[in-house]
């Protein structure tokens, strides 16, 4: 039997989870669904720019992982594009993690540290704004932490 799968880091949620083909009535359109970590992997990559190994470290899998995921959402946004099918983003393995840590001070921002007393790396202020590490609820299990259960 396969281990579940680890609850993925996602920094965004969108506003708009449904998209479809202009005049076409929803009742004759298939669906595709796109789970919440799949949209975040086409954000990083592709929105983004950034490289996979990047990726992979921001959703806090490996990078075979990632281009897994990746490659997943790509074909199901070209089968929807193609084919003419609506997309709703729902659903998956994942937990939302807070913004970056701002200094209330200074402005500074940064990704946190795992453990220990938070300061600023700039002016050394705890006056700090912005959830800690890896805070989240994981949307398919519905526990909180990093996601390794």
């Amino acid at each position: 039997m396969p281990r579940p799968p680890i609850c993925r880091r996602v920094e965004f949620l969108p506003g708009v989870t449904y998209f479809k083909p202009a005049a076409v009535p929803l009742r004759e359109l298939e669906e595709v669904v796109l789970a919440v970590e799949e949209l975040e992997a086409i954000r990083l990559k592709d929105k983004e720019g950034l490289e996979q190994e990047d990726c992979a470290a921001r959703m806090g899998v490996s990078r075979p992982t990632f281009v897994r995921i990746l490659n997943s959402a790509r074909d199901k946004v070209a089968d929807a594009l193609v084919n003419g099918k609506a997309i709703r983003v729902e659903g998956g393995y994942y937990h939302l993690v807070g913004p970056k840590v701002r200094c209330r001070r200074c402005g500074h921002e940064w990704e946190p540290e795992q453990g220990g007393k938070e300061v600023c790396p700039r002016c050394g202020s705890e006056e700090l704004a912005g959830r800690g590490p890896g805070r989240g609820r994981c949307h398919r299990h519905g526990r909180f932490g990093e996601g390794e259960h």
